[in-house]
């Protein structure tokens, strides 16, 4: 059996209970604990405690425009914060530039201050903002008419939201007389870029580009965003403008480099944070293993974070403390909700025994994303042991009233209602995805619960963000699921506290890309050959002349003869095309929709789907309509689908000869088929595996490989037997800790082992980008595979399960039914591996 570090274990057991200083976040943790941690157990891996900072103040810029900055400092802003000064300062000069600063660190005055006193000045300057939610553009809307509507000066500035919930009547008045619009990248390469000639007022007079919350753009969203924003910015030269690019962006590695990347420009970094911060008490939660609970091929089942999260946040409610949780999946927002308002609404404090179904990809799931719960009379730590909340009957409804789930999906008016809710307290608890994550100016808070690790250390410093945002202590908990990468970091806390901001990843020269976004680009404005050249364009232009959708000449290049309006051909975020409309067939009713992609593994036949709380079961899947077809249900389980993989290699791009371990960085085609999904209960037990019958999918994309050697395997102690399986537990596990190299989702990448791969002859591990054409991701995984393999191996051996679990080496999305796996062959296989990589001089 696999155990813990001692030093780990030590960590655990003291550092829950050991005497510390009484912040407010240490008060909120230690009434939860009291309350919530069932007897005998100590999920509290480790706590920090984070200091607070204090202010650093600038001068106000002297080309500040008087009425703004009086306003400013009748508001109570009577000096601004030095790095808000120094963007300001920048931008103003006409440079690029960046601002990475801690959340609620104030940026955003940071461009509001050169782009409204410019504005005032310069009567048909015009400035476009740009936000990755529309949350955070309504909010930043909000703030800029506060402003507008104080100052004489800046009336005729008409801020407007241009997004896919305006007004059809709205949007004219708006292309005529808004000289501040502010909008998203779908809007503004479908409706901006794509109907220019109605936008030359815009285009022509533009001052500034401001792009908020710039780290969200990764992976092929943000590969494209970069290559909408080249194509903006030459429209916009094209017609005599010449913008300056302001982003801004929550603390990361080399801002000024990936801003760079993103906009084709030099841009500086402003990094300093001037703010105040107030201290936070930072606590690592790891579910506990239930006892007489077996899972998938055995493997112990672990309390589901989900669970563990609900009983947290209620008990956080009832001391009062204004809370977010954000889960990874719309499904998982839901869920929470519900079972947090079960739990107050129950003034005796007894939880139900409860659990979570597996989920796939953010499959239907009306208790979590990750398998718990016990077999039904099994002995369950948190079931058996009360929540005694000590709530009366009326206050304990009073709370459960004032709890909701925040999501994508909703109508925008439903969005726009939680988030006023929230802001002026009328709601005290919200469960969300990371729809609430990004800059929404939402005070007062006081605890964010991380139930799951949200992929990136810059998206957990985000959430982190949420809570303390007036200077005030916070706490934050960050809840594992059943995940290699969150089992490793509640293990490795330096990996998360003491590491810098991973930087993003993007590659706006992948040809997958540029094919479409070039046919874009052309179609607005000729390109030059020099401009094709600074793109990295020439070979994609090539082919697409010779498909004849763009012609060459000698001025550059130009549309095609028949060719129609490209834009809407093109998917910005990578999604897998057209949308499926999801259709409740017993009314009619809209719910919602998802991308064609999502949907095989999401509403297949049978597949349960959630919508506003309530559960529906799925009829019928019409791929060549884009329906799908559902019916209310509570059937009481959950469903995950399963797929098969095949992968072919096209070429190796760069190799890495590390002796017996031969790496390379590769192009293959990768043909993915849902063949099947379970049904599991409450429980996590399987009570049905049933076959389906879509068609398959094939993918030209990007993946890091490697390859062993017999001698190497021998030298390992890996019987032949066991050769498949130790391979296979090595590539689910890598799979979960890429993210810790690179900006992604496990989601967004996939995997195949084989113990003879026929175009190696070799036991070989692939890990490939989930995009066409690749993302970034499995490159920067072949730049740093050395730490991110021995990453891999030291968060399975954290693992306490015997021969494995979904926390090291089981993968919800496997469609070999996590068979076979070898747990104890993976480690002697990654430390083999690592020790020659290593050897090799390999990062």
């Amino acid at each position: 059996m696999t155990t813990p570090d001692p030093s780990t274990q030590d960590k655990r057991n003291s550092l829950a209970n050991r005497p510390a200083p009484l912040t407010f976040g240490r008060e909120l943790l230690d009434e939860v604990l009291r309350v919530a941690r069932p007897a005998h157990t100590d999920p509290v891996t480790f706590v920090a405690e984070l200091p607070p900072q204090v202010a650093t103040f600038s001068d106000w810029p002297e080309w500040t425009l008087p009425e703004l900055r009086a306003h400013l400092a009748d508001s109570g802003v009577a000096r601004p914060y030095s790095h808000q000064v120094a963007t300001a300062e920048a931008a103003h000069a006409g440079e690029h530039v960046v601002v990475s600063t801690g959340t609620a660190s104030g940026k955003s005055l940071g461009y509001q201050l050169p782009a409204l006193s410019d504005l005032a000045r310069f009567p048909r300057a015009t400035a476009l903002y740009l936000a990755p939610t529309k949350a955070l553009g309504q909010d930043q809307l909000e703030s800029l008419v506060q402003l507008v509507d104080a100052v004489p000066a800046l009336r005729d500035i008409a801020p407007a939201t241009y997004d896919g919930d305006t007004p059809p009547e709205a949007r004219r008045f708006i292309r005529e007389h808004s000289r501040w619009i502010v909008s998203n990248p779908d809007m503004l390469h479908l409706s901006i870029l794509g109907r220019h000639a109605a936008w030359t007022r815009l285009l022509r007079n533009l001052r500034y580009v401001i792009v908020d919350e710039c780290h969200s753009y990764r992976g092929v969203f943000g590969s494209n965003v970069a290559l909408i924003l080249r194509r903006l910015d030459r429209l916009a030269r094209a017609l005599g403008a010449c913008p300056t690019f302001v982003l801004a962006s929550a603390t990361t590695s080399d801002p000024g480099e990936a801003a760079s990347r993103l906009v084709g420009h030099p841009v500086s970094a402003v990094t300093e944070d001037g703010s105040p911060q107030g201290g936070r008490t930072v606590a690592l939660w790891e579910p506990g293993l239930v006892p007489g609970s077996v899972g998938e091929q055995g493997a112990p089942v672990r309390r589901a974070a989900a669970s563990d999260a609900a009983r947290i946040m209620a008990s956080l409610l009832r001391q009062g403390a204004h809370t977010i949780s954000f889960v990874r999946s719309r499904a998982g927002a839901e869920s929470l909700a519900l079972r947090t308002k079960g739990l107050l609404s129950d003034a005796g404090g007894r939880v139900a025994p409860d659990g979570e179904g597996a989920g796939a990809g953010g499959a239907a799931d009306p208790w979590g994303s990750d398998p718990g719960g016990p077999e039904p009379g099994a002995s369950d730590p948190w079931g058996s042991d009360p929540l005694d909340l000590g709530l009366g009957a009326k206050e304990a409804a009073d709370l459960a009233g004032r709890v909701a789930a925040y999501r994508a999906g909703y109508l925008a008016s439903e969005r726009r209602a939680i988030e006023k809710a929230l802001g002026d307290g009328t709601i005290m608890g919200v469960a969300s995805t990371s729809a609430l994550e990004l800059g929404v100016d939402i005070s007062g808070l006081d605890a964010v619960i991380s139930a799951g690790f949200p992929g990136t250390r810059a998206s957990f410093w985000q959430q982190a963000g949420r809570a303390g945002r007036r200077g005030q202590g916070s706490l934050v908990v960050l809840v594992a699921r059943d995940d290699p990468l969150d089992t490793y970091l509640v293990h490795h806390p330096e990996a998360l506290l003491g590491k810098p901001v991973e930087a993003t990843v993007t590659d706006p020269t992948n040809p997958v890309l540029l094919d479409g976004q070039l046919r874009c680009a052309v179609s607005e404005y000729p390109m030059t050959h020099a401009d094709a050249e600074a793109w990295g364009a020439v070979p994609v232009l090539e082919s697409l002349a010779e498909r004849g959708l763009v012609r060459r000449r000698r001025a550059g290049w130009y549309p095609g003869v028949d060719e129609g309006d490209p834009h809407p051909e093109v998917d910005i975020r990578g999604t897998g095309g057209a949308q499926v409309a999801i259709v409740d067939g017993t009314s009619g009713k809209i719910l919602g929709s998802i991308d064609t992609g999502r949907a095989r593994t999401q509403v297949h036949p049978g597949a349960l789907y959630l919508h506003m709380g309530e559960s529906f079961v799925v009829d019928e899947l019409d791929l060549v309509d884009n329906v799908a077809i559902v019916r209310p249900e509570d059937p009481g389980w959950s469903t995950s689908a399963r797929e098969k993989v095949s992968l072919d290699l096209v070429a190796e791009l760069e190799k890495l000869d590390a002796g017996p371990v031969q790496a390379a960085l590769c192009e293959v085609e990768v043909t993915t088929q849902v063949v099947e999904f379970e049904r599991r209960d409450r429980y996590g037990q399987v009570l049905e595996v049933a076959p389906l019958d879509l068609p398959p999918q094939t993918l030209f994309t990007k993946a890091v490989m490697y390859t062993v050697s017999p001698a190497l395997l021998r030298a390992a102690g890996i019987a032949e037997a066991d050769v498949p399986g130790s391979l296979h537990a090595a590539e689910h596990a890598a799979i979960g800790l890429l993210p810790l190299v690179a900006t992604c989702d496990r989601w967004d990448i996939g995997g195949l082992s084989t113990d003879l791969h026929p175009d190696t002859g070799l036991p070989t591990v692939f890990v490939y980008d989930g995009y066409a054409g690749g993302a970034g991701f499995a490159e920067r995984g072949f730049r740093r595979l050395a730490a991110w393999l021995s990453a891999t191996r030291a968060a399975i051996e954290s693992c306490e399960c015997e021969s494995g679990c979904p926390s090291c080496v089981q993968s919800p999305k496997c469609g070999n039914g996590n068979n076979p796996l070898d747990k104890a062959g993976a480690v002697r296989l990654l430390v083999e591996v690592a020790g020659c990589l290593s050897a090799a001089g390999a990062e």
